[in-house]
């Protein structure tokens, strides 16, 4: 990735990281789908207005339908469904860690089913030391619940399992010729229709009490920052730089969390924090590669022994 690509995966990490923050607000006065559908809704409504004000327009063939209903599925419905009512069961420290597993599976997968995004043994390093700094630097104390709650924990590592298919199924956009914010509005739409009617049965909204501005806040910002804005990125970044290497967004939503809280709010970094990141930063230059492959270049160059010692002496 170069320069552009890694400042887009760090935008994306303050506003994916934000989502952990507005979830846990909304989940002390709706229910899950109810705030899954509201995230959706929202989100295309804000997708939709841009659409029309830029002059693009969503592709209305059958196939890129299909696609974005699969896309819908892997990267909105499930995963978003299985992360909230994972939360309401286990704290979301936990689950932020738990969700950082998603580069390890997506290296896999991307291994399983792609012909050029192949595991290489600096990939495989790159995202183990990465998972343990994020480990480490939200603290180690946040495992202590880990294997209570089985059931919500397996929801999130499935949610991240999901979001590791997703950035594989999302790279045929690229090649179908949709840009990235057609491609977000259409998969936010697809998902929006895919969960309309679950919700409404399950959770029956409209019986629910009305939420509190709080709440509302929270929704306006899971949508408009952490959903629509969001995607538009993940698209971006996707097509550009591939399924792998999006996936290290996981490891940078900590990293973002616990840097704005120190910037903006006063909190104080700790020597944890500042191990964490180090690892994290260790696992990031192992998967980009770049620096050992110049390390490598630049043991294997012979050495000029007139020049070395100098041509006067």
């Amino acid at each position: 990735m170069g320069a552009s690509q890694w400042g887009q995966l760090l935008v994306l990490s303050v506003l994916w990281g934000g989502s952990f923050f507005f979830i846990g607000i909304a989940v002390k006065e709706l229910p899950p789908l109810t705030i899954v559908l509201l995230r959706l809704c929202l989100a295309a409504l804000a997708l939709l207005a841009v659409l029309r004000i830029t002059g693009l327009k969503l592709p209305t063939d059958r196939q890129a339908w299909q696609a974005f209903l699969g896309m819908g599925l892997l990267n909105n419905l499930v995963p978003f469904s299985l992360i909230v009512w994972g939360q309401t069961h286990i704290a979301s420290s936990l689950a932020a860690i738990l969700n950082a597993t998603t580069p390890l599976f997506a290296v896999l997968v991307a291994h399983l089913l792609t012909a050029d995004e192949k595991l290489t043994g600096n990939k495989l390093a790159g995202v183990t030391v990465g998972f343990i700094g994020v480990a480490i630097m939200i603290g180690t104390d946040a495992l202590a619940g880990l294997g209570e709650q089985s059931g919500a924990q397996l929801a999130v590592l499935g949610a991240a399992l999901s979001y590791a298919l997703a950035g594989i199924f999302g790279r045929r956009f690229k090649a179908m010729g949709i840009a990235p914010l057609p491609s977000a509005t259409g998969q936010v739409c697809a998902s929006s229709l895919l969960l309309m009617p679950l919700a409404l049965l399950v959770d029956r909204p409209w019986t629910l009490a009305l939420p509190s501005l709080p709440v509302w806040a929270a929704l306006l910002g899971i949508a408009l920052l952490s959903t629509a804005l969001a995607y538009v990125l993940f698209f971006r970044i996707l097509a550009s730089a591939g399924a792998t290497n999006l996936m290290l967004v996981t490891f940078l939503i900590p990293v973002s969390a616990i840097v704005l809280g120190a910037l903006v709010l006063g909190e104080h970094l700790h020597a944890k924090h500042l191990l964490g990141m180090t690892l994290i930063t260790l696992g990031l230059v192992a998967i980009d590669g770049r620096v050992f492959k110049r390390l490598a270049r630049a043991k294997d160059k012979p050495v000029d022994r007139e020049s070395f010692l100098g041509r006067d002496i």
